[in-house]
C-alpha cells in the first residue's frame, strides 16, 4: 500500500512525456482533468498563502510581502481557469459552432493580468519601503516561510504543468510556470532574510524587488503562450508531422493548404489533398475519412479535421 501511495505521488509531482498513443480526445475528460487540477492546486496554494500572510503580520518583512500577494494571486488564477474549463464542456450550439473552447485562451488572458497586477503591487510595496525602512523581525520565521512558499509553489507548478500539457490546455502550462517561479522567489525571501541577519537592512526590499523582476519574466513567458494560441499559433512540428501523415496514406497524391488551430484544449485541422481525378465520389470520401482517421492516430488532442479532396489534374 504504501509502496503503490509513493508511486502515484511520484507520478504527480514528476513531469513526464506523452506520445501520440496516450492521446486525450475526450473534451469532457480533459475539463474535468483540468478542473481537478485547478482544484487541488488552488486549496494548495491558498493554504500556503495563508501561512505566510500570518507570517507577514509578524515579521513585517515586505519581501516574504510581495511573495504572499504573489501567492494569493497565482491561487486566484485557478477561478477563471475553472470557469473555462466548465464552460469547454458545453454542447455547440447554432451560434456557437465550435462551442465555448475559446474561453480557456480569454481565461489565459486574466492569468497573465492577475500576474502584471501582483507585479506591481510587489513592486510598489518594496519602493516604499526602500524609500521608509522599518526593521524586519523574527527573521528566522522569515527564512521558514520562504521554504514553505516554495515547497507549496513546487508541487502546484509540477502538478498544473504536467496535467496542461498531457490535455494540451495553454493557460494551464502558464498557470503552472507562474507557480514554479514563485517558488524560486520565496527561496529569494530567505535570502532577504539572510542578507538582513548579515548586517544589510535593506536586503529585505531589494529582494521584493527581486521578486518583482521574476515575475515580470513569468508575465513575459505567459504573455507568448497566451498570444499565440489567441492568434491560433500552432507548433510547426505538429503540423510537419500531420503533413507527412496525410501525404503517406495510400491514394493521396499530394497534401496542400494544411490549416490547424487550438480551440481551448484541443486541435482542429483543414486541409485538402489531390487524389486521382478517376476516383468516383464515394472512393475519395472514404480515402478521406481514412486520411482523417491516421490524422487523429498520429496527432495528439486532434479532435477533427475537414478534408477536401481535389483531381490531382486541377493543379500542376
Amino acid at each position: 500500500m504504501t509502496t503503490r501511495l509513493w508511486h502515484r505521488i511520484r507520478h504527480v509531482l514528476t513531469p513526464h512525456h506523452h506520445d501520440s498513443a496516450e492521446r486525450w480526445d475526450d473534451a469532457l475528460e480533459t475539463s474535468r482533468s483540468g478542473v481537478r487540477a485547478l482544484t487541488w492546486s488552488f486549496a494548495a496554494l491558498f493554504a500556503t498563502a495563508l501561512v505566510q500572510l500570518a507570517l507577514v503580520l509578524l515579521t513585517d518583512s515586505v519581501a516574504l510581502l510581495g511573495d504572499t500577494i504573489h501567492n494569493f494571486a497565482d491561487a486566484l488564477t485557478a477561478l477563471p481557469l475553472g470557469l473555462a474549463f466548465l464552460l469547454g464542456r458545453k454542447a455547440a450550439t447554432r451560434r456557437y459552432t465550435y462551442g465555448l473552447g475559446r474561453a480557456e485562451d480569454l481565461a489565459g488572458v486574466v492569468v497573465v493580468l492577475i500576474i502584471a497586477a501582483s507585479a506591481a503591487f510587489a513592486a510598489w510595496e518594496a519602493v516604499g519601503r526602500l524609500l521608509d525602512p522599518r526593521p524586519v523581525e523574527h527573521l528566522w520565521v522569515v527564512a521558514l516561510a520562504g521554504v514553505v512558499g516554495f515547497a507549496g509553489n513546487e508541487l502546484v507548478a509540477r502538478y498544473r504543468i504536467t496535467v496542461g500539457r498531457r490535455i494540451g490546455s495553454a493557460a494551464l502550462v502558464a498557470d503552472g510556470l507562474h507557480a514554479r517561479t514563485d517558488g524560486f522567489t520565496s527561496l529569494a525571501v530567505v535570502l532577504g532574510a539572510l542578507g538582513v541577519a548579515l548586517g544589510f537592512p535593506a536586503a529585505d526590499p531589494v529582494v521584493g524587488l527581486v521578486i518583482t523582476v521574476a515575475i515580470l519574466f513569468v508575465l513575459r513567458d505567459a504573455a507568448r503562450e497566451v498570444f499565440r494560441r489567441l492568434m491560433d499559433g500552432v507548433e510547426p512540428a505538429i503540423v510537419d508531422r500531420a503533413e507527412r501523415t496525410a501525404r503517406a496514406v495510400p491514394g493521396v497524391q499530394d497534401v496542400a493548404d494544411l490549416r490547424m488551430r487550438w480551440i481551448g484544449h484541443t486541435l482542429h485541422a483543414e486541409l485538402a489533398i489531390r487524389v486521382e481525378a478517376t476516383l468516383t465520389v464515394d472512393e475519395a470520401h472514404r480515402l478521406a475519412h481514412e486520411v482523417e482517421h491516421e490524422l487523429r492516430r498520429a496527432t495528439p488532442r486532434l479532435a477533427a479535421a475537414v478534408i477536401h479532396t481535389e483531381p490531382a489534374a486541377v493543379r500542376s
